[in-house]
This record gives structure tokens, C-alpha cells and sequence, in this order.
């Protein structure tokens, strides 16, 4: 059985770990801008998409959940459509998520954070000092991580707590100053904004699945992984509808005005000034902590595909002390300072909004796969019922929102898939004629 896979990683982490951490990684920087811009679609009817989307997100999960609660190997993802369909699909897969999606998205945040860290201090403002500054933000989460699985989740954890605070207050003291009138309901919308609107959310949504790389590093992964993201995905939507619902209370039609900064703005109706400036450092530790968390389970990616021999071996050397992947952590967040300071990645930034539903669509096909030619050897502890009732609905799901995605998004796709591919087969010739 792969969960028995010796890689050197010890099993630390429990349900509540994975479940904060899937919380971390999918209310980042969105929650921030999100309900304005939700509320330009649909208004008052904007619950309507966060209830439907997170019942498509939960379809995905239950996808996630059943092949987690089999392949218990680091990797997550990863590994699940390379045990399904081969070492090539594997290795697409394993590269367009750490590199496609996670290297960019996390140098785009970097930069976000330094442009909001600038209105208040125009130091940030200047090459030399806001590459010095990401630099050590790099540097203290490479540190964190490397020195253990426990220290960089506790990190991670106290993130996360600092930035909920402000957001459970925003919703504890908004609930009293809500207006019943800007609750009233509007006639329902049409089908293409509704299906904008979900878009939007569907991104918004993503992130949890980030989480299941470091399944090698929990304890009892079979109950733990199912467990786990039940937990995160409805703590995520508990959080977005309230958060919704006081903003749509508070600021009413007003509320689609504020798309840079609406959270910030029902803080200043709520308490005055300090309360946007409350926000506003609410948002820039939001990032932080989102970044803390890719820097610990994206590196598990290039380690994986290290281990199974699609990437040099050196990314799969296990710290001696720590027990952590110490190389491919420190390459992971090597990669993420140099595009973060070049600002090159803004060309391949297209990438990370669609990277994410390639992945699902592989890990929906391997449920697929693994219903129809199950492994009586290392059956799934956790099965979601109905048949292919969810896979065949998690199909058609995101068949549905790839339609959406812009064709210039496909063309990025290709040629980093041609690229990948081209780098796969070479790397193999090289080892061979080694």
C-alpha cells in the first residue's frame, strides 16, 4: 500500500491540523474583495451562490476525500492521478500545481502584500527595500518548515487565529448593526450572471485540496483525511455567508461600490478609521499566513514526484535532525523570491486561476477509474455512496465552469504542458544514458 511508503517523513498531524490548514488556504486574500464583487452580480442574492457553490465544492471534496483516504503518501493530488493513469499524468499534475499554481499565486501575493504595505509605508515602495522584505519573508517561513511538520503547522494555526479574530468580531458586532431593508430580497438572476457569480466563488473556494500534500505527515491518514477536509469546508462556508450577510446588511446596494477594500469599509462604518486600518492589517496578515501555508505543503509536490524519479534526486533528501524535506522546501522558496521580485511571473500569472480545475478533473477521473477497476489490495477507507453519482456530478461540474475559462488560458495550458513534457522525456533519456 502506498500509505506505507517509506519516504523518511514522520505522521505528526491530525484532523483539526489539516482542517485549519485547509481553512489557511483557501481564505486568503479573496474574503477581503469577494463579497463586493459577488454583490455586483447578484446584490441581495448573493447567498444563493456562495449555498450552490459550496455544494459543487463539497462534490469535488467527497472526490478528494474517498481517493485520500487511499493514497495516504505524500503528494497528495499528486499522487493520485500518477497511481491512476502513469508517471507522465503524474508528473503534468505534480508541476502545474506546486509551479503553475502555487509558485505564482504566492509571488502575486508577495507583491499584493507589499502594494497594501506601502499606503502606510512608502519604503515598500522601492525595489532594494521590498526585495529585502520578501526575501525575509521567505527566509522565516523556509526556516519554520524545515525545522519540522509541527513547528510549521503551529505557525500556521496562530496565522490563522490572528486573522479569524477580525473577521469573527466584524461579524459579531456587524449582526447588531444590520439593516433589515438592505436584506430585501431582488428578483432572481439570469443564468449567466448567476454562472459569473459562481465562477467567481468557485475560485474562491479553492485551496483545501492544497492541504492533502502533506498526507504523508499524518497520523491514521485514512480517518484523518476525510475527517479533515469535512471540517475545513464547512468552516469555510460558515465563515463566507456570514461574512456576506453582515457586509449585504451593513452597506446594502452600496456594498458593489468598494471592490478594493469592502470589509474595510463596513469596519469604518462599524467602529470608524481604526476599524479599516483593522481590516486593512487583518488582509496583510491574511497573506502572510497563506503564504505560510503553501511553504509548507507545496515543496511535498517536487519531493513526491523526487521519490517516484521525475525529479532530480537530491529534492528527495530528508533532513537527518528535522525529518523535513529540506531541499525541496528551500528550492520551492527560492523559486517563489526570484519571480516575486523579477515580476516575470505577471506573463504566467494566467496559469494559477486554472491550473486548480485541471487538477480536480484528474483527481474526479481517478474516482472514476478506481470505481470501475477497483484495487482489492488497498481499497479506500473512506467510500462516498451513491455509485458514480458524485464522480459523474463532479464531471459535469466542472465541465460546466472550464467552459468559462478564457481560450488564451487554454493556449497558456498547452504550451506548459508541451514544456513539461518535453522536460520529462529528456530528463529520462539523461538518466538512462547516465
Amino acid at each position: 500500500m502506498t500509505s506505507n511508503e517509506n519516504t523518511g517523513l514522520e505522521r505528526q498531524l491530525g484532523a483539526g491540523s489539516l482542517a485549519i490548514n485547509a481553512i489557511n488556504l483557501t481564505i486568503g486574500t479573496g474574503i477581503f474583495i469577494l463579497p463586493a464583487y459577488v454583490a455586483g452580480y447578484l446584490g441581495t442574492m448573493s447567498f444563493l451562490a456562495y449555498l450552490f457553490c459550496s455544494i459543487l465544492m463539497g462534490l469535488i471534496m467527497l472526490c478528494f476525500a474517498e481517493m485520500g483516504s487511499k493514497e495516504t503518501s505524500t503528494g497528495g493530488a499528486y499522487m493520485m492521478i500518477k497511481d491512476a493513469f502513469g508517471p507522465l499524468a503524474g508528473f503534468l499534475s505534480n508541476t502545474l500545481f506546486w509551479l503553475g499554481y502555487g509558485v505564482l499565486s504566492d509571488a502575486a501575493i508577495l507583491n499584493v502584500m507589499s502594494d497594501m504595505l506601502g499606503i502606510w509605508f512608502p519604503s515598500f515602495n522601492e525595489y532594494w527595500f521590498r526585495t529585502f522584505f520578501i526575501f525575509v519573508v521567505i527566509a522565516i517561513f523556509a526556516i519554520v518548515n524545515i525545522r519540522g511538520v509541527k513547528s510549521g503547522i503551529r505557525m500556521v494555526v496562530i496565522l490563522t487565529i490572528l486573522k479569524l479574530i477580525p473577521l469573527v468580531l466584524l461579524v459579531l458586532v456587524g449582526l447588531f448593526s444590520v439593516q433589515a431593508e438592505n436584506l430585501g430580497m431582488t428578483a432572481l438572476p439570469d443564468v449567466s450572471t448567476f454562472g459569473a457569480a459562481c465562477i467567481l466563488l468557485f475560485f474562491a473556494f479553492g485551496g483545501s485540496e492544497s492541504a492533502l500534500n502533506i498526507s504523508g505527515e499524518m497520523k491514521n491518514p485514512g480517518k484523518t483525511i476525510p475527517r479533515g477536509i469535512f471540517m475545513g469546508i464547512t468552516g469555510i462556508l460558515i465563515i463566507y455567508l456570514l461574512i456576506q450577510f453582515v457586509a449585504t446588511g451593513i452597506l446594502g446596494a452600496e456594498l458593489a461600490l468598494f471592490q478594493e477594500a469592502p470589509l474595510a469599509e463596513v469596519g469604518i462604518r462599524l467602529v470608524g478609521p481604526i476599524g479599516g486600518t483593522i481590516l486593512i492589517a487583518t488582509g496583510v496578515i491574511s497573506m502572510y499566513a497563506l503564504i505560510g501555508s503553501d511553504t509548507m505543503v507545496m515543496p511535498r509536490l517536487p519531493f513526491a514526484a523526487s521519490v517516484n524519479g521525475l525529479l532530480p534526486k537530491v529534492l528527495s533528501r530528508v533532513h537527518p535532525k528535522y525529518k523535513t524535506p529540506h531541499i525541496a522546501i528551500i528550492s520551492y522558496c527560492s523559486i517563489i523570491f526570484i519571480m516575486a521580485i523579477s515580476g516575470g511571473f505577471k506573463t504566467l500569472a494566467i496559469l494559477s486561476s486554472s491550473a486548480v480545475l485541471i487538477i480536480y478533473l484528474g483527481v474526479v477521473l481517478a474516482m472514476f477509474k478506481s470505481r470501475l477497476k477497483p484495487d482489492l489490495t488497498n481499497p479506500p477507507m473512506f467510500k462516498v455512496p451513491g455509485g458514480l453519482l458524485v464522480p459523474i456530478l463532479s464531471l459535469l461540474v466542472l465541465i460546466w465552469v472550464l467552459s468559462y475559462v478564457p481560450f488564451n488560458e487554454y493556449m497558456a495550458i498547452g504550451i506548459f504542458f508541451i514544456l513539461s513534457t518535453l522536460f520529462y522525456y529528456g530528463y529520462g533519456w539523461r538518466k538512462k544514458s547516465n
